[in-house]
């Protein structure tokens, strides 16, 4: 449930605290007050839309904060959500939704202290609050808002279906491009088995261009290499003159001397040194001269695969050590042709697809068929009582002469707006306050048969009840007030006899300070209570709508004690039955 909405410098409210109660609560006031600016608020923190237009006159950013308190089954379901996104849950559970909208019209938001996305509030929103607006009967008229209704009622999985259609159409298009471009594909597949064969022929390997280049160097200068190699080797160790002989002598030289001057020890350790790294050098030379061989005919051989190798690279426009992964690539586009061209196989794949995704639809259709008269028949049983008795409302399932994205059938509402008369539908027969009618039966009914791991904890409608008067207004009070023992509701209202249900008010009034108008909410109770539904009730308040309005009120009482003895009445029977 929602628990607190703060709010500062938002539209014409500077600064507000408003705490919210479990139950129903009535939102009042008079025309021009302001009374949708506390739900336009919510709206904010929980994602919607926001510009520099809410910002108050003068100030350089709104902030709007929304606490809540989730029931168990909500908070369970959220929870792997949240730590997902990286916010904590906190031991308590309660959810602290912040947005703030600067006077540039730049947006940032919270959850739980964590910077978030906007994407990511309105995403938990809509787990958290359902809100009917006053236009919410237009979406009666509309096939996917209608169908979703159903579907949400069915427990239809659309992710499932949208997954089997999507793989449908994919494999349905690759079918449908293969057969226009059979020619085009033949004449390209002829065009690679060409080229790879081409390739085939020198059957070029990865890191094999540099491998060969290397030997053909050493290959191509074998003499040379055999020449300076045997020349150094005499200068460093072959001959009497030779550098290793060369400093033989010096180190005998200063070995007998060396211990008389100690200075010239350090020349004597550093030539023992160069007389150690020139044993080295002789040793790698005559390696040298052992490995190195002089073999013209693999010379001519690597000089006829590079020769080729040049030659394809320059046909192909490609550098030579790209030639491998230029075959690879080549045969990989071949393979994906020829699964292309195989018109057998991809026929078989697409009518798998279509198996798959009619077997979903089947199940969604079953679905929606025992759901749609269950639907049915309780809205009928709610709109009897809100100024269409005798009234029928019915489901319409109509099938498809194509397989459609949503399944199999589309859906349809009708209705018949008195006894006797055939159902038809909805937007063609129905006025506009039997569609606003409707549209609170139907929020009204789909609440309540909302399996509570599943349903949003709060429940606002925002002003639905217009249209209505008289003896359906206390229908619809009635409504609301039982809805507010399994839920909470909020409703902004203009009915008296709908606020008078109400287990909490608040009134919205606004009024000039220093100049500027400033809206301000309240909660009333007692004589502040029967003042606002005596207002309400149209004209000066007086004595008579005073009384009328206290009646009113006494009379809510009583039904609500009334509901409230029914609701505990089964749960008494189970645990004396347990």
């Amino acid at each position: 449930m929602l628990r607190r909405l703060t709010l500062r410098d938002f539209v014409i409210v500077t600064a507000l605290e408003v705490d919210l109660h479990k139950g129903f609560t009535a939102l009042t006031g008079e025309t021009g007050a302001g009374k949708s600016i506390l739900i336009d608020a919510l709206q904010l923190a929980l994602g919607s839309r926001g510009d520099a237009g809410v910002v108050r006159e003068g100030c350089a950013r709104a902030d709007i904060t929304a606490e809540f308190e989730p029931h168990p089954g909500l908070a369970t379901r959220l929870a792997p959500w949240l730590e997902e996104a990286g916010f904590d849950a906190g031991e308590s559970g309660t959810l602290l939704l912040r947005r703030v909208v600067d006077a540039q019209g730049k947006s940032r938001a919270w959850v739980n202290g964590s910077t978030a996305t906007v994407a990511q509030l309105r995403e938990l929103g809509e787990q958290l609050v359902d809100i009917h607006g006053q236009h919410a009967w237009q979406s009666l008229t509309r096939a996917d808002s209608v169908r979703n209704l159903v579907d949400a009622q069915a427990g239809v999985n659309h992710t499932a279906l949208h997954s089997a259609w999507v793989a449908r159409r994919d494999a349905q298009r690759r079918l449908d491009e293969a057969r226009g471009r059979q020619a085009d594909l033949e004449s390209e597949r002829e065009r690679l088995q060409w080229q790879i064969g081409e390739l085939d022929k020198l059957n070029p390997l990865a890191g094999e261009w540099d491998e060969i280049n290397a030997e053909h160097q050493r290959l191509s200068h074998g003499q040379a290499i055999l020449d300076g190699a045997r020349q150094a080797l005499d200068m460093v160790s072959e001959d009497d003159s030779s550098a290793e002989a060369l400093t033989s002598r010096a180190i005998d030289a200063l070995e007998p001397v060396a211990e008389v001057e100690p200075s010239l020890a350090n020349a004597l350790e550093v030539l023992r040194s160069v007389q150690a790294q020139l044993q080295d050098a002789a040793h790698s030379l005559n390696s040298a001269l052992r490995h190195t061989e002089l073999d013209p005919d693999r010379l001519q051989e690597l000089d006829q695969r590079m020769s080729t190798w040049m030659s394809l690279a320059r046909r192909f426009r490609r550098p030579a050590e790209e030639l491998p992964d230029l075959l690879g690539a080549w045969k990989q586009e071949l393979a994906e042709l020829d699964a292309a061209t195989d018109l057998a196989a991809l026929e078989q794949a697409a009518d798998a697809a279509h198996q798959a995704w009619l077997k979903v639809a089947k199940d969604v259709s079953r679905q929606r068929a025992q759901a749609a008269p269950q639907l049915a028949r309780m809205v009928t049983e709610a709109i009897q009582d809100l100024g269409m008795s005798g009234g029928r409302f019915e489901v319409a399932l109509v099938k498809q002469d194509e397989p459609q994205s949503y399944g199999l059938e589309s859906v349809e509402f009708l209705v018949a707006g008195h006894a006797g008369s055939t159902p038809r539908p909805l937007g063609k027969v129905a006025s506009g306050g039997e569609l606003s009618r409707l549209a609170l039966a139907i929020a009204v009914t789909t609440a309540q048969q909302a399996d509570e791991a599943e349903q949003a904890g709060t429940l606002i409608f925002d002003e639905i009840d217009s249209g209505v008067g008289g003896a359906v207004a206390d229908t619809v009070g009635r409504l609301m007030q039982k809805l507010g023992h399994e839920r909470q509701v909020l409703a902004v209202t203009h009915l008296a006899q709908v606020a008078a249900c109400a287990h909490q008010h608040l009134v919205v009034s606004k009024s000039l300070q220093d100049g500027q108008t400033v809206s301000d909410i309240r909660p009333v109770a007692d004589e502040a209570r029967v003042h606002e539904l005596a207002r309400m009730l149209g004209g000066a308040v007086s004595d008579t709508s005073r009384a009328h309005a206290q009646a009113m009120l006494d009379h809510a009482r009583q039904a609500d004690v009334a509901q409230t003895k029914a609701a505990s009445a089964p749960r008494r029977r189970g645990k004396e039955a347990a």
